[in-house]
Protein backbone atom coordinates (compact mmCIF):
# COMPACT_ATOMS: atom_id res chain seq x y z
CA UNK A 1 0.00 0.00 0.00
CA UNK A 2 1.52 3.37 -0.95
CA UNK A 3 1.03 6.16 1.90
CA UNK A 4 1.36 9.73 0.84
CA UNK A 5 4.35 10.93 3.53
CA UNK A 6 5.64 14.71 4.27
CA UNK A 7 8.92 15.09 6.16
CA UNK A 8 8.96 18.53 7.70
CA UNK A 9 12.30 18.63 9.29
CA UNK A 10 16.16 19.36 8.15
CA UNK A 11 17.29 15.80 9.05
CA UNK A 12 13.99 14.46 7.98
CA UNK A 13 13.30 10.77 8.96
CA UNK A 14 11.40 8.41 7.59
CA UNK A 15 9.26 6.06 9.72
CA UNK A 16 11.46 2.99 9.29
CA UNK A 17 10.92 -0.71 10.69
CA UNK A 18 13.60 -1.98 13.22
CA UNK A 19 13.35 -5.49 11.50
CA UNK A 20 11.61 -6.93 8.08
CA UNK A 21 9.31 -9.03 10.47
CA UNK A 22 8.32 -6.19 12.74
CA UNK A 23 4.68 -5.12 12.40
CA UNK A 24 5.51 -1.01 13.61
CA UNK A 25 7.59 1.71 11.81
CA UNK A 26 9.68 3.37 14.56
CA UNK A 27 8.31 6.89 15.03
CA UNK A 28 10.93 9.55 16.27
CA UNK A 29 10.94 12.63 18.31
CA UNK A 30 11.76 15.72 16.44
CA UNK A 31 13.02 18.29 19.06
CA UNK A 32 15.31 21.87 18.91
CA UNK A 33 16.34 20.80 22.58
CA UNK A 34 16.75 17.43 24.63
CA UNK A 35 12.97 17.49 26.76
CA UNK A 36 13.06 16.09 29.95
CA UNK A 37 10.26 14.10 31.20
CA UNK A 38 9.56 13.96 34.99
CA UNK A 39 7.55 11.30 36.47
CA UNK A 40 3.94 11.59 35.78
CA UNK A 41 4.46 14.43 34.12
CA UNK A 42 2.26 14.06 30.56
CA UNK A 43 3.26 16.33 26.88
CA UNK A 44 2.88 16.17 23.47
CA UNK A 45 6.23 15.54 21.28
CA UNK A 46 6.57 16.87 17.54
CA UNK A 47 7.69 14.32 14.96
CA UNK A 48 8.01 16.38 11.86
CA UNK A 49 5.82 13.50 10.32
CA UNK A 50 2.17 14.74 7.98
CA UNK A 51 0.93 11.35 6.27
CA UNK A 52 -1.91 11.35 3.90
CA UNK A 53 -3.72 7.82 4.95
CA UNK A 54 -6.11 6.41 2.27
CA UNK A 55 -9.88 6.04 3.54
CA UNK A 56 -10.78 2.82 5.23
CA UNK A 57 -7.32 2.87 7.11
CA UNK A 58 -6.20 4.61 10.47
CA UNK A 59 -2.52 4.97 11.61
CA UNK A 60 -2.81 3.44 15.34
CA UNK A 61 0.19 4.84 17.72
CA UNK A 62 1.41 2.51 20.16
CA UNK A 63 4.35 2.79 22.53
CA UNK A 64 7.68 1.40 22.19
CA UNK A 65 8.06 -1.57 24.91
CA UNK A 66 11.31 -1.17 25.41
CA UNK A 67 10.98 2.37 25.94
CA UNK A 68 7.68 1.63 28.82
CA UNK A 69 9.87 -1.30 30.07
CA UNK A 70 13.14 0.60 30.61
CA UNK A 71 11.59 3.64 31.51
CA UNK A 72 8.40 3.75 32.06
CA UNK A 73 7.26 6.44 29.79
CA UNK A 74 4.24 5.22 27.01
CA UNK A 75 1.50 7.22 25.40
CA UNK A 76 -1.00 8.97 27.22
CA UNK A 77 -3.98 7.36 25.74
CA UNK A 78 -3.01 3.83 25.23
CA UNK A 79 -3.48 3.51 21.73
CA UNK A 80 -3.89 6.65 19.64
CA UNK A 81 -5.33 6.80 16.06
CA UNK A 82 -4.62 9.26 13.31
CA UNK A 83 -7.71 9.69 11.03
CA UNK A 84 -7.71 8.90 7.32
CA UNK A 85 -9.16 12.69 6.63
CA UNK A 86 -6.23 14.35 9.40
CA UNK A 87 -3.79 16.25 7.37
CA UNK A 88 -1.75 18.01 10.72
CA UNK A 89 1.96 16.78 11.95
CA UNK A 90 1.75 13.62 13.77
CA UNK A 91 1.94 14.62 17.27
CA UNK A 92 2.85 12.04 20.49
CA UNK A 93 1.20 12.36 23.62
CA UNK A 94 3.93 10.44 26.37
CA UNK A 95 3.63 10.29 29.94
CA UNK A 96 6.80 9.11 32.23
CA UNK A 97 5.02 6.64 34.52
CA UNK A 98 8.53 5.74 36.16
CA UNK A 99 10.35 7.13 39.56
CA UNK A 100 12.96 9.47 37.27
CA UNK A 101 13.34 11.68 35.08
CA UNK A 102 13.24 10.36 31.59
CA UNK A 103 15.35 12.36 28.80
CA UNK A 104 14.04 12.46 25.27
CA UNK A 105 16.49 13.18 22.55
CA UNK A 106 15.84 14.76 19.00
CA UNK A 107 15.56 11.64 17.08
CA UNK A 108 14.44 9.23 19.69
CA UNK A 109 12.05 6.43 18.89
CA UNK A 110 8.90 7.34 21.43
CA UNK A 111 6.19 5.47 19.71
CA UNK A 112 5.70 3.04 16.71
CA UNK A 113 2.67 3.60 13.98
CA UNK A 114 0.40 0.78 12.57
CA UNK A 115 -1.45 1.15 9.64
CA UNK A 116 -4.97 -0.67 9.70
CA UNK A 117 -8.28 -1.50 8.00
CA UNK A 118 -10.89 -0.54 9.11
CA UNK A 119 -14.73 -1.03 8.70
CA UNK A 120 -17.85 1.71 8.52
CA UNK A 121 -20.89 -0.08 9.85
CA UNK A 122 -24.57 0.29 10.15
CA UNK A 123 -25.95 -0.08 13.60
CA UNK A 124 -28.74 -2.90 13.39
CA UNK A 125 -31.14 -1.98 15.96
CA UNK A 126 -32.41 -5.36 18.01
CA UNK A 127 -34.90 -6.07 20.31
CA UNK A 128 -32.82 -9.04 21.34
CA UNK A 129 -29.26 -11.04 20.81
CA UNK A 130 -28.10 -14.77 20.03
CA UNK A 131 -27.83 -16.21 22.91
CA UNK A 132 -24.03 -17.65 23.88
CA UNK A 133 -22.66 -20.17 26.28
CA UNK A 134 -20.99 -17.23 28.42
CA UNK A 135 -24.03 -15.20 27.84
CA UNK A 136 -23.63 -11.80 29.88
CA UNK A 137 -20.54 -13.05 31.93
CA UNK A 138 -18.21 -10.28 32.86
CA UNK A 139 -14.80 -9.57 33.68
CA UNK A 140 -13.27 -13.33 35.05
CA UNK A 141 -16.14 -15.18 34.01
CA UNK A 142 -14.58 -17.55 32.09
CA UNK A 143 -11.50 -18.34 34.59
CA UNK A 144 -14.12 -19.24 37.22
CA UNK A 145 -14.77 -22.80 37.86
Amino acid sequence: MAVRIKIKSDTGILPTKGTTGSAGYDIRARLDEDAVLKPFERRLFKTGIYIEIPEGYEAQMRPRSGLAIRNGVTLVNGVGTIDSDYRGEIMIPLINLGQEDVVIKDGDRIAQMIIARYEDIEWDEESGFTGTQRGTGGFGHTGKE
